[in-house]
């Protein structure tokens, strides 16, 4: 596994601050030494705006503008970890590229990362940033999240970072069998983190905790 702290040399900003985030997140049962890693090597706060830069390792979310956030690092990591609970995912689909930086932790964990965002400005801005850490298995599209990307369907793993009152048919209908989604549902204040598997008959779900995440609009912005 290569990391983003390789790709960058020593350009970034002290160590202590990832250190401390690194033992919060075992604190708060994160257990993957892969996940835990990427976590600790990749760059944060080149992710959001260089005034928010000196908050970049705090455990909480973000404004990233257009009414959208970076999410809780330890957010990123639980659902990262859950997706990787399933074993080996060759191909994997992203609702929500927002800056970026879930893809890029992804893309270190994965073969192959499809990414799908609804705001033109924010899929451009993560493009840049994802060429220039040199990750090359991400492809990237502008599209509305609720309707996946039935191109490069099925896959072993679906991953959305906002918030759908339902889960979206398209989804579900894109996950290969065996295949895992992790997506936050529900209103602000009662939204939950669901695990959900498709099997030959059903698709079997597990409520994983209660989250907060902005909602997952429709159409192109």
């Amino acid at each position: 596994m290569q990391t983003l702290y390789s790709r960058r040399g020593t350009g970034m900003l002290s160590k202590h601050p990832r250190e401390r985030l690194i033992q919060q997140l075992r604190t708060q049962g994160i257990s993957n030494p892969d996940v835990l890693e990427v976590m600790r090597t990749t760059p944060r706060h080149l992710f959001v705006d260089e005034a928010l830069s000196s908050h970049a390792y705090a455990n909480h979310a973000l404004p990233i503008g257009y009414g959208q956030t970076i999410s809780q690092p330890y957010i990123v990591a639980r659902m990262t970890e859950a997706l990787l609970s399933q074993g080996y995912l060759e191909k994997v689909l992203e609702v929500g590229t927002g800056c970026g930086y879930q893809t890029a932790v992804l893309a270190q964990l994965l073969d192959k990362v499809y990414s799908v965002e609804r705001i033109k400005n924010l899929s451009e801005k993560a493009s840049k940033r994802l060429k220039l850490f040199g990750l090359d298995n991400v492809q990237l599209c502008h599209s509305d999240g609720h309707w996946g990307w039935a191109e490069h369907a099925p896959y072993q793993g679906i991953i959305v970072t906002a918030s759908p009152k339902n889960v979206p048919e398209a989804l579900l209908d894109q996950l290969a069998l065996g295949g895992c989604l992790i997506i936050p549902v529900g209103p602000r204040g009662g939204q939950v983190l669901l695990k959900i598997i498709r099997t030959r008959t059903h698709y079997e779900q597990y409520t994983l905790e209660h989250v907060s995440f902005v909602p997952l609009r429709e159409g192109l912005s």
